[in-house]
């Protein structure tokens, strides 16, 4: 039986809809598909701009997306830049660790074995 969690302060915003930009994009990563460790936030000014900021929260023990500290963060973040709309995956999106930063480019992380073969946007093997 799945457990059911109450929507945190950034999914409820997100739950809303398009209001316009500024847009803050919101991903969570993890080991595994269950855990968020990391999150990093981007906020894209107009429709097809790069982010004008990004910044990345990581957390260790507790699922980084029930972290209430953490999440005061983002939120002030997202106001510094007057945000209008969220964009946010309904799940964990892959491995913490950035390929050519924590390991090298077209490897898999050697810390994250959940995320070998596997589609980090639908979660599903891929080979």
């Amino acid at each position: 039986m799945k457990i059911e969690r109450k929507p945190n302060p950034i999914q409820k915003r997100a739950a809303r809809g398009f209001r316009g930009y500024p847009v803050a994009s919101v991903a969570y990563y993890g080991p595994d598909d269950q855990r968020a460790t990391k999150v990093a936030v981007g906020i894209v000014p107009f429709e097809g701009a790069e982010p004008i900021a990004l910044e990345r929260w990581y957390g260790e023990d507790e699922d980084i997306r029930r972290d209430k500290e953490i999440t005061d963060q983002i939120i002030a973040f997202i106001r510094e830049h007057d945000v209008r709309s969220f964009a946010l995956a309904d799940r964990i999106i892959g491995c913490p660790h950035e390929e050519g930063i924590d390991y090298p480019d077209g490897e898999e992380c050697p810390e994250c074995p959940f995320w070998h073969g596997r589609d980090r946007f639908t979660g599903k093997l891929i080979h």
